[in-house]
């Protein structure tokens, strides 16, 4: 039995990318055994994957902040976690950490096989590697996929998975029935964050939310629609914008759910309205329809996966856009204008041609 472990340390986005990676696994090695080695945020969209035999759930994030409220308590944490990776006795590793501390890692505890991308000259403990500068060609699940070449591995299903457990589906069920929600209504969310990833840089992806409150507004009007803020507790801000704003009162569920029920609710709605982030990625794979908004990203690298006319990016293109690049993000001098300049007009049209 072929043993491996995949290596992803990123933001949701980045994990749901590698779920084809897992299936095309799967697909060529039946018996495989898969270990997945993710930061402990994003565990619970893994933990009902089969595909995965086994999680570990510590990235250098996580540690960082244990050792800086103990160290005894870090090195423990690190002691702990290198045993259970070199315990699963893995033959090969997938590393898409861009960093070279993880394939040092893999090295000392005896992975002989490791696979990954040379970033910046960070892949100099990998045994097969790509040259990258950083995502710009193509999609990142293409990126991800093209390591799999080095197994002799091709696949022709590039969707992402995300599993909803039935003790999710129970927990959303019932929160969405205490918001006065019935089986049968129309259900709109907004997701007017970026995601946790990105940090204090995340106002650069935020389309503007008295934009949201229009399209809003008007859905309840022309569709009866019920509407859904979603969010975690730091995006409650730009929440309070979008509800204040509305002549008509959404449903706040901003804070109030924790990541393993999230997808759950993503799975309950008609149609997602985002930015960039997480939540769009979630909607994608949970077969959800989406209208988002992206701004200094790139839609074609970061954008919903696969192509879909379920799935609608509004973009306005200006010289400077896409500005992220290599991992970079420039110091914005024109006021997010490529993203102000996507009007409610254009995101309603686009929603009201998915919903009906």
């Amino acid at each position: 039995m072929i043993k491996l472990l995949i290596i992803n340390p990123f933001g949701i986005g980045d994990v749901l990318f590698t779920t084809p990676v897992i299936k095309a696994i799967k697909e060529k090695y039946g018996n495989s055994f898969i270990g997945y080695w993710c930061n402990r945020r994003v565990r619970p969209l893994l933990e009902a994957n089969p595909g995965i035999n086994k999680l570990f759930d510590l990235n250098r994030g996580d540690l960082k902040k244990i050792y800086q409220e103990s160290f005894f308590s870090g090195l423990g944490e690190t002691l702990k976690l290198g045993w259970e990776i070199k315990k699963g006795n893995f033959d090969i590793c997938f590393d898409f950490s861009l960093d070279y501390r993880y394939s040092l890692f893999a090295k000392i505890i005896g992975i002989r096989k490791r696979i990954g991308f040379n970033y910046k000259g960070r892949g100099r403990f990998l045994t097969d590697r790509v040259d990258l500068d950083g995502y710009s060609a193509k999609h990142v699940v293409e990126y991800y996929l093209g390591l799999l070449s080095f197994l002799g591995i091709e696949t022709e299903d590039k969707s992402l998975d995300l599993i909803v457990s039935s003790v999710a589906q129970t927990k959303a069920q019932n929160i969405l029935s205490s918001k006065g929600i019935e089986r049968g209504d129309l259900l709109v969310g907004i997701a007017p964050g970026a995601g946790g990833s990105w940090g204090k840089d995340a106002s650069y992806k935020h389309w503007p939310p008295l934009k949201f409150a229009q399209v809003a507004d008007k859905l309840m009007d022309k569709f009866k629609v019920k509407v859904v803020i979603l969010g975690d507790e730091t995006e409650q801000p730009i929440s309070d914008v979008i509800i204040n704003s509305m002549r008509q009162k959404p449903i706040d569920l901003t804070g109030k759910i924790k990541l393993e029920v999230l997808p759950a609710i993503i799975k309950s709605l008609n149609l997602l309205l985002s930015n960039d982030g997480g939540p769009m990625h979630m909607a994608v794979a949970l077969g959800i329809k989406t209208v988002s908004v992206f701004g200094p990203v790139s839609e074609r690298v970061y954008g919903p996966y696969p192509d879909s006319r379920n799935h609608v990016v509004l973009k306005w293109d200006m010289e400077c856009r896409p500005c992220y690049k290599n991992f970079r993000l420039p110091v914005c001098d024109k006021d997010k204008e490529c993203l102000r300049q996507v009007s409610a007009d254009a995101v309603f049209d686009a929603a009201e041609r998915l919903l009906s």
